[in-house]
């Protein structure tokens, strides 16, 4: 997955010098975007991200399995350059949330252990259902391209950035307690939460890139999830789909 965020970061550096090097070469027909007005234009400013989470670094011992979602929302100011309206800085908040699937596993999170515990269940009683919860308020920046910012509904457009996080809620959710064979024993859910062995802010690497109102993203957390000492260096990924506009 490393390797899909690398090129993702490619394809939009590559890009942004392929769209400046065209620019350059046509310049009887190229167009004075220093005197385009873009007063009022939707440009991304409300956006949606749903994809598949996982994490980088995690050891073979840890049984995640099945589809871990990310589920992302931001309000984005937009901030057109003077001189070339069709790259722009965006900043603003959101919140991003993480659900991280597990198969006869229980997580320690309310233990008083030295580590975080990742316990296989796999010989006993354990959760049919399992996942880990992650919740953090986002400020993303990012440096944006549009190649017709009057109608982005029709444009190619890629973006770089990163985001800064605080961790606002991290919890452990079972469902249905089953035995060994997957027999029902009681059908019940359990929360667990607790914060301390996890590091409270986060650094993340962002690129998108498409066209109108749908592109592809990817995100990776610079820094390890789980606190130096405490754990595995668990370094949270997310790739899926953009839907902005507004």
């Amino acid at each position: 997955m490393k390797k899909i965020i690398t090129t993702v970061l490619f394809i939009g550096f590559i890009s942004t010098v392929f769209a400046q090097a065209v620019d350059s070469l046509d310049t009887k027909t190229k167009k004075d975007w220093s005197k385009v007005s873009l007063a009022g234009r939707p440009n991304d400013h409300f956006m949606l991200q749903l994809g598949y989470a996982g994490w980088s670094g995690a050891p073979d011992s840890i049984n995640i399995k099945g589809f871990s979602k990310s589920f992302n929302v931001y309000f984005m100011l937009d901030f057109p350059f003077k001189t070339d309206p069709r790259f722009s800085v965006a900043i603003g908040p959101g919140i991003g949330t993480d659900n991280i699937k597990f198969e006869n596993t229980y997580i320690g999170v309310k233990d008083q252990t030295s580590t975080l515990r990742f316990q296989d269940l796999s010989d006993t009683n354990h959760f049919k259902k399992y996942k880990l919860v992650s919740a953090f308020l986002e400020a993303p920046v990012e440096l944006r391209f549009s190649s017709n910012p009057l109608d982005n509904k029709k444009s190619f457009k890629f973006a770089l950035g990163l985001k800064v996080g605080t961790l606002l809620d991290i919890h452990t959710k079972g469902k249905e307690w089953v035995t060994k064979s997957g027999s029902t024993l009681n059908n019940y859910s359990e929360k667990e939460k607790k914060k301390d062995y996890f590091n409270k802010n986060r650094l993340s690497a962002t690129a998108r890139i498409g066209k109108g109102n749908f592109t592809l993203y990817g995100s990776y957390q610079l820094g390890p999830l789980i606190k130096e000492g405490l754990g595995p260096s668990i370094k949270p990924y997310s790739i899926g789909l953009t839907l902005s506009g507004l």
